[in-house]
């Protein structure tokens, strides 16, 4: 018998009021849990999440050990882009490697079309085990968005510049779009499986898209998120949208129907609200407080909580995701205090 279900973030992406405000935190499945570190010894992150039973298991521990009222599943942005002949290896301490890089248009019309029921059937049995009698929080579903995933196909790897990505848009725009088009069929067809699975909310990761400006962005890649969501808003799910330094993408974001969105820590949430964002608000404590002294800690997330609880809509987060050196009971008191502190609002 599945478990009653905490919906506090549901409640918080829908703009209800809750009676504290909801927190997880991206990463938050691995990296700094010593348990993860454990099976990391044993596995690779791909052999992780090819095991439904393992996976299903480190998705839930953060539920367990931090009290958050949220789960997100244990996964990689990459995973999708294998079932469509991509070849990615992750390396330690570096990221994705793809080799071959994706460079023209010859490579995109190599590429194939995902069926998530027979290439990523893992993925669905993670979810389905996560959402039966596993967890009594909402599980978040992710994919990674176009540019991003275009950014690591076309540089081979993580990248600061991004100029071969941004040489391709420029110089060819219509193997751009046709590559943008390519890439947004399999977000959508991969969405769709895992809001078919049973997760309750989703999250696309436009990570590195913040390293185009604003008119390029409207010009190059706004209308394929556009089509995202429009595809995705049809299964009745809330959706999520992130990115890290896109402060000045904000409103074009709030063009998009999107039901949140998530904000890194260097744009402040009532900046974000003086800009006329009306919809849900996820952020954003900079990661790399949680490594500071407790006090710190403390105050940082209470400047982030006045800010949050101002209106209704919102989750608390990290402007990013968790680093490998923050301790867990620090997450857990973390957790504990944002739970507290707005009871008391």
């Amino acid at each position: 018998m599945a478990k009653p279900l905490n919906r506090a973030f549901l409640d918080a992406l829908a703009g209800k009021r809750t009676g504290h405000v909801p927190v997880w935190y991206m990463r938050q499945a691995g990296r700094s849990q010593p348990e993860y570190r454990k099976l990391k010894e044993k596995y690779s992150l791909f052999e992780i999440t090819r095991n439904p039973e393992l996976c299903a298991y480190v998705t839930s521990l953060p539920v367990e050990q931090y009290g958050v009222d949220a789960a997100i599943l244990y996964n990689d942005i990459m995973t999708p882009l294998q079932a469509i002949g991509v070849e990615v290896e992750i390396k330690g301490g570096f990221g994705p490697v793809i080799d071959p890089p994706v460079r023209s248009v010859e490579d995109i019309h190599k590429l194939g079309e995902i069926d998530p029921e027979e290439d990523v059937p893992f993925v669905l049995e993670t979810i389905r085990i996560l959402t039966g009698e596993m967890l009594n929080v909402p599980l978040i579903g992710f994919a990674g968005a176009p540019f991003t995933l275009a950014s690591y196909m076309i540089e081979g790897g993580p990248s600061k510049n991004y100029l071969k990505t941004k040489t391709l848009m420029y110089s060819e725009p219509e193997t751009w779009s046709l590559l943008m088009e390519k890439l947004s069929r399999m977000t959508v067809a991969y969405v769709k499986a895992q809001i078919r699975a049973g997760v309750h909310a989703v999250q696309i990761f436009d990570s590195w898209v913040g390293s185009l400006n604003r008119e390029d962005y409207r010009r190059y890649i706004k209308p394929h998120m556009l089509a995202i969501f429009s595809a995705l808003k049809e299964e009745n799910v809330p959706l999520i949208l992130f990115g890290v330094s896109s402060g000045h993408l904000l409103p074009e974001w709030n063009d998009l129907p999107v039901d949140c969105i998530g904000l890194d820590w260097r744009t402040p949430i009532r900046e974000a609200r003086k800009l006329g964002i009306r919809k849900a608000l996820q952020g954003n404590l900079d990661p790399a407080v949680l490594l500071a002294p407790w006090e710190t800690i403390e105050e940082k997330a209470k400047q982030v909580l006045d800010a949050g609880m101002e209106q209704e809509g919102y989750i608390f987060n990290l402007g990013h995701g968790v680093f490998p050196e923050v301790k867990p009971e620090t997450l857990k008191r973390l957790t504990a205090f944002v739970h507290e502190y707005s009871r008391n609002r």
